[in-house]
């Protein structure tokens, strides 16, 4: 069996390498990303391996037309990819799964840093005012952690913050038994109310869309805490931005924005970045802001990629994909 990856990044020819060899398969692999250009390289191959790269109705039509039934992408989100026009076409189309600590410790970092109030402490210490005005932090103990999600990160968030001895509150469509030993299960409206900090752990979905909103905002603690290491989808900036300079949010750590594509994974050292609201996000010394890196460790980088191979094989061979999305 042969498979075509794009987007081979120099930290995944490794991976595809000792993986390629175990399952035995051909790889064939292009540092480029499916452009006009490129997409007819994917002729004779059923099933390819791209990551990130939006993938619009036209895109899919030129990749059917090569032969191409099967799309992975070497990532946990989707949104990226046109799945009503896959599943018109005909194509399926499959996500991967990682390790969920790197997500996880990253987004408890998060929240460290931001009660602690570290880029302040930093910014001040980078120009040698090493006083203490301004620069008190807050104690987890102290705190009520509302979880906004409670799948695999999301569980491993809440197994994470047990040892600060701080009250856990989760919000899920779905919830899970093991949870209620850790966390109170509460609706989204309790969750926003009662919370100090809240953690955003949700898929981008149509029910979700801005879920973080001038309403849900208003309803909020004075000086909350908002950590978002999911989908930049999922909060409302213009509402968000008038919320940090009314003090209403007291601090945030995003690594996720919206319109992020085709920034971010970029050097674009020098030039203007056409997204006003994330130079002013920059510019507010309690939002710590981050290039969606929460994901990037050495094993997420090997999961993606064995993953995303595993789950084109099963396509192949017919078998169960337990990565393949079920296309509404």
């Amino acid at each position: 069996m042969k498979i075509l990856a794009y987007s081979q990044r120099p930290d995944e020819a490794r991976p595809f390498e000792h993986f390629c060899r175990e399952f035995g398969l051909e790889l064939n692999a292009l540092t480029e990303p499916p452009t006009p250009l490129t997409i007819p390289r994917a002729e004779g191959f059923p099933a390819v391996s791209i990551i990130t790269t939006p993938l619009n109705g036209e895109f899919l039509r030129d990749f059917y037309e090569m032969g191409v039934r099967f799309i992975s992408t070497r990532s946990i989100g989707y949104d990226h990819i046109d799945t009503s026009a896959a599943k018109a076409l005909g194509i399926r189309i499959g996500n991967v799964s990682y390790s969920p600590d790197t997500v996880a410790n990253y987004a408890v970092m998060f929240m460290l840093m931001s009660i602690r109030k570290v880029k302040a402490i930093v910014r001040l210490a980078q120009s040698q005012d090493y006083s203490l005005a301004g620069v008190r932090g807050r104690e987890m103990r102290n705190l009520t952690i509302g979880i906004a999600g409670t799948g695999r990160i999301g569980r491993r968030v809440i197994g994470n913050l047990t040892g600060f001895g701080c009250k856990i509150l989760a919000f899920d469509k779905y919830e899970s038994e093991e949870i209620r030993a850790f966390a109170e299960y509460v609706s989204w409206e309790e969750l926003i109310s009662r919370s100090d900090l809240i953690s955003l752990h949700m898929p981008a979905a149509q029910d979700n869309y801005h879920i973080v909103n001038a309403e849900s905002i208003a309803r909020m603690k004075d000086g909350i805490y908002i950590i978002n290491t999911a989908r930049g989808s999922l909060i409302d900036t213009e509402a968000f931005l008038d919320a940090v300079e009314s003090g209403k949010i007291g601090g945030a750590a995003l690594d996720v924005v919206e319109d992020e594509q085709g920034l971010y994974y970029n050097n674009l050292r020098g030039q203007v970045i056409p997204n006003r609201a994330l130079a002013v996000l920059r510019s507010y010394p309690n939002v710590i802001i981050t290039p969606h890196t929460a994901f990037y460790t050495d094993q997420a980088v090997s999961d993606m990629v064995e993953n995303s191979l595993r789950s084109c094989i099963a396509f192949m061979k017919g078998e169960d994909n337990p990565w393949e999305i079920k296309l509404a």
